[in-house]
This record gives structure tokens, C-alpha cells and sequence, in this order.
């Protein structure tokens, strides 16, 4: 089983203001589609609290996929693809393209997002947004996708069809 993590990345959600509804419907579609949701956290708004999820994950546990939710809009607290970035090797810009051109069809505020995704280490890092719908729409548009994702950025250099 391949293995995933989800950052939720909220304050409320961090202070126990309001319950994590988009962790659990990313949670519920990896594990349909395969996967094992070995590491789940909270952390707030906070950049260096995201980063320094998002290295241990890549670095010490050696996850494949990293989903965050959360922090991507353009409120001053939205801080995600900032700490995505200052962490990726390099970015993978048609995944956010593909996601933010679906969600373009159901809503106009889709062009706000400014979620991003990207590769540290081994790891696939993709920021999702925090509402439950959108966290799932936008997934659902790459989970085609991360098989032969995960599987060349492992290092599997079979050819691609």
C-alpha cells in the first residue's frame, strides 16, 4: 500500500475552534484509491510550523505523498505555498493548473487559489484548499495522476506510455 500524510493547516482547527471536515474527505479518498494515511497533523497558519512539518515528513519519514489543506487563498494568514516553496526541490506547476482549471467550472474564486505542488526528497507535496468540497474536487482531479507520479520521482526510469 502506498503511503500518504495530510498537514491540515488551519487555526481554528489548531485551537480546537472547529472540527478538520477537508482532513477527513482526503483521508477517505486516499484510502479508496490505495493509499495508507500514516501521519495526520493540525498546525496553524504559522509558516515555520508548516515547514518544519513538511521537512520531517519528506526528510525523516520518507512519505511518497504529502497532501496539505488549507492556507491557500490570498488572506494575510493563507502562508501554504510559501512554505511549500521555501521547501521543494522543484515545483510541478500542472498539477495546481489542472486543479485550479477545474475548479474554474464550479467557481469563480477558483482563481484565487494559489495552491502550488512540488517535489522535496521523494516526496510529492500538493497543497489542497481547507474547504471540505474543494479539498475533495481538487483532489479528485489528480488522483489519476499519482501513480506515475509517486513512481518517477522514486526513481522508476521505465518508459512512459
Amino acid at each position: 500500500m502506498k503511503k500518504a500524510a495530510i498537514l491540515v493547516i488551519s487555526d481554528k482547527a489548531s485551537l480546537g475552534q472547529r472540527e478538520d471536515k477537508s482532513g477527513e474527505v482526503i483521508a477517505e479518498i486516499l484510502e479508496q484509491n490505495g493509499f495508507d494515511v500514516i501521519e495526520k497533523k493540525i498546525v496553524p497558519d504559522e509558516k515555520d510550523q508548516i515547514v518544519a512539518v513538511l521537512k520531517e515528513w519528506s526528510e525523516k519519514e520518507e512519505i511518497p505523498l504529502i497532501i496539505t489543506t488549507g492556507g491557500t487563498g490570498v488572506s494575510p494568514r493563507d502562508v501554504t505555498p510559501q512554505a511549500t516553496k521555501e521547501v521543494v526541490d522543484y515545483e510541478i506547476p500542472g498539477i495546481a493548473e489542472a486543479m485550479r482549471a477545474k475548479s474554474l467550472q464550479i467557481t469563480p474564486h477558483a482563481m484565487l487559489s494559489r495552491a502550488i505542488a512540488g517535489v522535496r526528497k521523494r516526496s510529492l507535496i500538493i497543497n489542497l484548499p481547507g474547504s471540505p468540497s474543494g479539498a475533495k474536487d481538487n483532489l479528485l482531479v489528480v488522483i489519476p495522476a499519482l501513480e506515475h507520479a509517486l513512481l518517477k520521482i522514486s526513481g522508476d526510469t521505465s518508459e512512459c506510455v
